[in-house]
C-alpha cells in the first residue's frame, strides 16, 4: 500500500459563491479573511472539508459557519485543481454557486471570517487563492442559466415591476436589452401574474406590480427553455448629404 501514500496527500475545500441583486447591481458575497494564507484578504466563503464529511454536507456548513447563512440550495459548479492554487501544498476545491434574495438574510460573518460583505461583481478586484477565477467561472455559469431557465426570478422581490425583472437580466448579462423586445417576450411566456398593482411611494409615474407564477415556474425549471434576447441597437449617424451649390 506504501505505493499509493502519495495520493493520499491532497486537501480539498468548498467554495461558496452567492449572488444577490440589490438595487439594479448583481453582487456577491465575500469574506475577510482572518487566518493565514491571504489574511486580511476579501475571498470567496469557503474552507476544509473534513476527512468524514461529503462535499455537499461540507458546502452548506462552511457557508453557515462563515457566513451565518442556513438553508440554501447550493449547486455544484466545478472543480479547480491547479497544483500550485493553495501556498501550504495540494488543495483541490469544489465550487458552489447560490442565488438568493439579499433582504431575506442576515449576514453573520465567524470563524475565519473576520467580515462578511455584499460586494458588487462588476467591481470586485483582487480576491486570496484563484478565487477571481473560481468567480468568474460561476458568473459565466449564471448568464448561462438565465437563458435557459427562469432562475433571475429568485433574485426579486415577490412582487417586481417589469423594468426591474429587465434590469436583473442587464446585470447578469452585461449588456443593454431592447425594452420592447424584452416585455414582448418575457410576457409572451405567461409566466409572470399581473397583480393589478401599482408602486407606492416613487417620485415617477406607478408601474405595475407583477409575480412570478410558481406552477409554471417549476415547469419550466424541469423542462427548460429558451430565452433569447436581443440587445438594444445603438442609433447610428446618418451621414450628412453633400449640397453642391451652383456658382455663376
Amino acid at each position: 500500500m506504501n505505493e499509493f501514500n502519495e495520493y493520499f496527500k491532497s486537501a480539498f475545500t468548498v467554495d461558496n459563491i452567492i449572488f444577490g441583486f440589490d438595487e439594479g447591481d448583481l453582487k456577491v458575497l465575500l469574506i475577510n479573511r482572518g487566518e493565514e494564507p491571504y489574511k486580511g484578504k476579501w475571498a470567496l466563503p469557503g474552507y476544509f472539508v473534513y476527512p468524514n464529511e461529503d462535499l455537499d454536507t461540507a458546502a452548506k456548513r462552511v457557508l453557515e459557519e462563515l457566513t451565518g447563512l442556513q438553508n440554501v440550495y447550493l449547486e455544484q459548479v466545478r472543480t479547480f485543481g491547479a497544483v500550485s492554487r493553495h501556498p501550504f501544498g495540494r488543495v483541490i476545491t469544489v465550487a458552489y454557486f447560490s442565488l438568493i434574495k439579499i433582504s431575506h438574510y442576515n449576514i453573520q460573518p465567524s470563524s475565519i471570517a473576520k467580515k462578511a460583505k455584499w460586494h458588487s461583481v462588476s467591481q470586485v478586484e483582487d480576491l486570496a487563492f484563484d478565487h477571481k477565477e473560481i468567480l468568474g467561472a460561476c458568473f459565466n455559469r449564471l448568464k448561462w442559466l438565465v437563458r435557459s431557465r427562469p432562475v433571475g426570478f429568485e433574485l426579486l422581490p415577490p412582487k417586481f415591476t417589469l423594468t426591474e425583472l429587465q434590469h436583473l437580466y442587464e446585470a447578469i448579462l452585461e449588456t443593454e436589452l431592447d425594452k420592447r423586445n424584452f416585455r414582448k417576450k418575457i410576457l409572451s411566456m405567461n409566466l409572470l401574474i399581473d397583480l393589478d398593482e401599482t408602486q407606492e411611494g416613487v417620485a415617477h409615474r406607478p408601474a405595475r406590480l407583477y409575480k412570478f407564477d410558481k406552477e409554471k415556474y417549476e415547469k419550466f425549471l424541469a423542462e427548460g427553455f429558451s430565452f433569447e434576447l436581443k440587445e438594444s441597437k445603438k442609433k447610428e449617424k446618418k451621414p450628412r448629404k453633400k449640397v453642391r451649390a451652383n456658382l455663376a
